[in-house]
């Protein structure tokens, strides 16, 4: 049977907010759990993240083991979540918190280190925890929640095992338990039951199994037999040995296997952390194969994070126009799992706000290649990093940058190692296009008017073809103040194959606070009304306009079709 889950303090938490009354035991909490989001319901409260709908979202959270600190009364979790109640032994933590702090009562995930979260988070406002679980109050601790880097081996066993003890059975300890030294229980050397802490298997009766997470998988080299995998390899070494795969902390291979796609498929199927370097001299090799693997044991507990480096990953997002609600969940998980932050200031400061033990590096805007080349470097030494951009990081942003900086070192082995995705977002010709309704439903095509990186004659040439084309177009980088001639000179060219009741759509600052819409037409638009938070949108001769029921303006698209 499969272990336990255990309350990880690594795991970020969701601490779930109704109104403003609750916010500033929301942030106290959040302050005892760097890397917590504060989820605030739209309309009432200001958080990192935004829900419309308590009973979803709580339910979105829960099945996603996502430990959950609602600051509400503890009935309201109760109904929102009843429906999803299934497994006990596989649920994430869930507790009810009073708004001002003055309650903190467990109501899930006693297997999953409820209790241990309720007393944290109690002692974080100064108030005492609601406790109710019979054993832990008998006991001083739950035996069925061993503490991180142990795992309880079989919960219908330690049930039974709870339930002997209650009624007046004695116990001994057999193994290294340093938390049960405190702990008030009915011991004697000549006692039936036996609680024994052992990497080991074992079916002998009358025993509460705890396994240490001490086993370490360690590959040198791939099988050379294909049709066995790394995951049977594994099992096959744990069951000569007599290990509990429940034992195993991680897996550990050289720097060189760092980019191996069998042995991070293998980690994930053994839900193992992948780790890369030697092993320290304090472990003990099992056995020496010669296909390349072994299990090494540990005296104690293994922390994977003190063991070699991560393999390190790269992410490029896009935070969308602006507004947190607009930014795709991908990008916001990104986020929250980095060590590092890069970008332009002004987008940084927009991606926040950052648990205290990430780093932030701030740039120039025009620093691109630095920044990208400085994110491979970080990555490069086991860390999580985050490049931002507004909008879609792949269009006119830095997800061209960090492939071009890794296209010119090729032969940077270490570079070539970080993992790297690239995370879309909502760019602001869709963002300005979904404001005004839509324009760009028919062909269209996105051109940058600045000259930074590409002369003004090739966009020339770009905006006559596209003109030509009829194709609607989405100009970025529409003026600034070393070029104000720019936009005019773009509109004359599509003034040369548009009529000038073409229909423009200018969005500024789309997603953010102040954010205006205007529709014009091609003969009434000057740059003057454009700066470079300003999208204009060109339409093509068969996009139209009619007015909104609301009478808020109008709405444009352009068809699918032509006449």
């Amino acid at each position: 049977m499969a272990g336990v889950m255990t309350f990880n303090d690594d795991v970020p938490v969701a601490i779930v907010v109704l109104g403003m009354g609750a916010i500033d035991t929301a942030r106290r909490i959040q302050a005892r759990y760097p890397g917590s989001l504060v989820h605030g319901l739209v309309g009432r409260v200001k958080a990192d993240v935004a829900f419309t709908e308590l009973g979803p979202h709580l339910r979105e959270l829960y099945a996603r083991n996502t430990p959950i600190v609602a600051l509400c009364a503890a009935g309201i979790v109760i109904r929102c979540l009843a429906s999803a109640l299934a497994d006990k032994t596989h649920e994430p933590p869930v507790l009810a918190v009073a708004e001002d702090g003055s309650a903190v009562v467990p109501l899930l995930g006693g297997l999953g280190g409820v209790n241990v979260m309720a007393r944290e988070i109690a002692a974080a406002l100064d108030v005492a925890p609601a406790i109710t679980t019979s054993g832990e109050l008998r006991f001083g601790t739950c035996l069925l929640n061993p503490p991180a880097g142990y795992v309880l081996a079989d919960i219908e066993q330690g049930k039974r095992f709870v339930s002997d003890l209650l009624a007046g059975a004695t116990t001994r300890v057999e193994g290294h338990a340093p938390w049960l030294d405190a702990a008030d229980l009915p011991r004697a050397a000549d006692a039936g039951l036996a609680i024994r802490i052992t990497p080991h298997t074992s079916k002998v009766a009358g025993e509460l199994m705890i396994h240490p997470r001490c086993a370490i998988v360690c590959v040198t080299a791939l099988s050379p037999s294909p049709e066995q995998s790394i995951v049977e390899r594994v099992r096959q070494i744990l069951r000569e040995q007599r290990i509990a795969s429940m034992s195993l902390a991680a897996v550990l291979a050289p720097l060189s296997m760092m980019a191996s796609a069998p042995l991070a498929e293998a980690a994930q199927t053994l839900d193992l952390p992948l780790r890369f370097g030697t092993l320290p001299a304090s472990f003990q090799t099992l056995e020496s194969r010669d296909d390349g693997m072994t299990i090494a044991l540990a005296p104690h507990p293994v922390d994977p994070t003190m063991l070699g480096q991560a393999r390190g990953t790269l992410t490029v997002i896009g935070l969308g126009p602006g507004s947190a609600n607009l930014m795709v969940p991908a990008a916001r998980q990104a986020l929250a799992q980095a060590d590092d932050v890069l970008g332009y200031e002004t987008y940084v400061r927009m991606a926040g706000p950052f648990a205290p033990h990430q780093t932030l590096h701030c740039t120039d805007n025009r620093e691109e290649m630095q920044r990208a080349r400085h994110a491979f470097e970080l990555a490069s030494t086991g860390r999580n990093v985050v490049v931002v951009s507004s909008g879609d990081p792949g269009v006119f942003a830095m997800a061209a940058a960090v492939l071009e900086a890794l296209d010119q070192a090729r032969d940077n082995e270490q570079w070539n190692a970080v993992e790297l995705s690239i995370v879309p977002g909502v760019s602001a010709a869709l963002a300005t296009a979904a404001r005004a309704g839509a324009p760009l439903g028919h062909d269209f095509c996105m051109l940058s008017l600045s000259d930074n990186l590409k002369p003004w004659a090739v966009i020339e040439t770009r905006l006559r073809h596209a003109a030509q084309a009829d194709l609607v177009m989405a100009f970025y980088n529409p003026v600034s103040r070393a070029r104000p001639w720019q936009l005019d000179r773009a509109l004359d060219i599509v003034r040369e194959h548009r009529s000038g009741e073409t229909l423009i759509v200018l969005g500024r600052n789309i997603g953010r606070p102040g954010e205006t819409l205007t529709t014009t037409t091609l003969d009434k638009l000057h740059s003057s009304q454009v700066d470079m938070r300003t999208m204009v949108i060109v339409g093509s001769s068969t996009t139209r306009s009619f007015a909104r029921a609301n009478g808020d303006g109008d709405w444009v698209y352009t068809p699918r079709w032509y006449e």
